[in-house]
């Protein structure tokens, strides 16, 4: 079964490193999103961090025994911002270790930056490098979101078989581990990415302008004076305007 990394299968000098560099994301994520969130979607950032939580709480057969759950950095960073979806999903992280137990305390800095600092950027990032390629339609965000979903599940993956291979304390080979970890998390990935593009897709359809990472979808209003026509006077300064015409 893919887990929360427990206490105990990173050595304490990994762990603490790792925790130093969470410490250090979420301070800066912190500062980041008072620029991303506002009255508006501040709201948006309470939901998504609700939605990952109990989607983590779920889990979902994969193959040959395991399963997976949603991770959530790329859908919470397309939804509210990259700095607002790092905290989203470490809240989550942290809340289910204290209530939970699921990932100790201990390991709470390799989960973060596993969960977080590292699916976060790379979902992100390349959905926003697909969307200057792609059309911008709702379908081709979409499409997006599950890329850059499926894509962030076994980067993470990755990303432990690193951590491990430095401070792991079991016995088991790093071939072994690298093999188990990024085959089953691209089983997973594909999971993370649809469950990914599904939400994005639902919030696109009502609410497009609450969608972080696409809100260059949405085309400004434009304004159009109409000129006189011939033989008619134009209007007097101060007089009320013809409505404006625009689309968003």
């Amino acid at each position: 079964m893919i887990v929360h990394v427990p206490d105990g299968f990173i050595d304490a000098p990994v762990s603490l490193a790792a925790g130093a560099v969470a410490v250090a994301g979420v301070a800066v994520s912190l500062r980041g999103a008072r620029r991303e969130l506002d009255d508006r979607t501040a709201p948006l950032a309470g939901l998504t961090a609700a939605f990952v939580f109990a989607a983590q709480m779920l889990n979902f057969p994969v193959a040959s025994g395991t399963s997976g759950h949603l991770l959530g950095g790329a859908l919470a960073a397309i939804l509210v911002g990259p700095y607002a979806g790092v905290l989203c999903v470490s809240v989550v992280l942290l809340l289910q270790a204290l209530l939970f137990a699921d990932g100790g305390l201990t390991a709470l800095g390799v989960n973060i930056t596993l969960m977080a600092l590292v699916t976060v950027p790379v979902g992100y990032g390349l959905f926003r490098l697909l969307l200057k390629v792609l059309p911008a339609s709702r379908p081709a965000a979409s499409g997006a979101a599950f890329v850059a979903a499926a894509v962030s599940v076994p980067a993470s993956a990755l990303a432990f078989t690193l951590i491990y291979a430095v401070g792991g304390t079991t016995d088991v080979p790093i071939g072994t581990v690298a093999a188990a970890m990024l085959g089953v998390h691209l089983l997973i990935g594909i999971g993370e990415g649809l469950i990914t593009a599904f939400a994005v897709s639902s919030v696109l359809a009502v609410r497009p302008d609450l969608v972080h990472g696409a809100r260059d979808l949405i085309k400004p209003v434009t304004l159009r004076t109409r000129r006189p026509a011939a033989g008619e006077s134009a209007p007097a300064p101060g007089a009320p305007a013809e409505p404006a015409e625009g689309r968003s």
